[in-house]
C-alpha cells in the first residue's frame, strides 16, 4: 500500500467459508485493490490460519496486500503483509518488532487526529478514520467528519483509510477530503448484482 493515489480496501466480511473464496476472486478479478483485510471474530487461530490459507492466495495471485485484523499472533503465523490494530489490540511498536521492517501495520484513529499522530510517531504505515456513514458492519461508537481528513492530509504525508458505510454513491466527499484508501465491506460483499460490479463501480469513481 504504497500509491497515494485513492484506491480501495476492502475488509471481509465475517463469515469467510462456503463460496467467500469465490466471491474473493470475483471480486480481485475485476479492477483495482490495494488489500484485503482478514477480518474473523470468535474462532480460535488454528481455524482462523485454516480460512485464511486460500484467500491469502487469492490475493497473493492478484497482488493485493493481506492484512489481518487485530491478531499480530495470527499476522505472524501467515507471514501476512500486515495487521491492523485497533485501539485495544496492541502497540505499534511491538507489531513491528514482531512482524518486520516490512510489513504494513495500521491503526484505527475514530474522529482522532492526536490518536493518529501518536500511531504515526510510533511507526505506522497508514490510520485509518471513521465511521464516515451509518453501518452495520460493526457497531459505530465514533462518528468521523470530513474535516478530520482534510487537515491530516495538509499535515502528514502518512495514508489515511477512510472507513464506515462507504458506497460509490457517499464515496466521492472522502475521496475529495484527501482519504488515500476506502476501507469497504458491505457495499462490495452484499452488492446486489455481485462483488465484481461492486469493484467495477468504485474504480470507475476512483479513476
Amino acid at each position: 500500500m504504497t500509491e497515494y493515489a485513492c484506491q480501495l480496501y476492502l475488509i471481509s466480511p465475517l463469515d469467510v467459508g462456503g463460496d467467500f473464496p469465490a466471491q474473493l476472486e470475483l471480486a480481485l478479478s475485476a479492477g483495482t485493490v490495494a488489500a484485503f483485510q482478514f477480518r474473523v471474530k470468535g474462532v480460535d487461530q488454528h481455524e482462523a490460519a485454516a480460512l485464511a490459507e486460500p484467500l491469502q492466495a487469492i490475493c497473493a495471485a492478484h497482488d493485493v496486500a493481506f492484512i489481518v485484523n487485530d491478531s499480530v499472533a495470527l499476522a505472524k503465523r501467515l507471514k501476512a503483509d500486515g495487521v491492523h490494530l485497533g485501539q485495544g489490540d496492541g502497540d505499534v511498536r511491538e507489531a513491528r518488532e514482531l512482524l518486520g521492517p516490512d510489513a504494513q501495520i495500521g491503526v484505527t484513529c475514530h474522529n482522532s487526529r492526536h490518536l493518529a499522530m501518536e500511531a504515526a510517531e510510533a511507526g505506522a504505515d497508514y490510520v485509518a478514520f471513521g465511521a464516515f456513514y451509518p453501518t452495520e458492519t460493526k457497531n459505530v461508537d465514533h462518528v468521523a467528519e470530513l474535516d478530520t481528513l482534510q487537515k491530516w492530509s495538509m499535515i502528514t504525508e502518512v495514508p489515511c483509510v477512510a472507513i464506515g458505510g462507504v458506497t460509490p454513491d457517499n464515496a466521492k466527499p472522502l475521496i475529495d477530503a484527501g482519504a488515500d484508501f476506502l476501507a469497504v465491506s458491505s457495499s462490495i460483499w452484499n452488492h446486489p448484482e455481485g462483488p465484481a460490479e461492486a469493484v467495477k463501480a468504485f474504480n470507475a469513481l476512483l479513476a
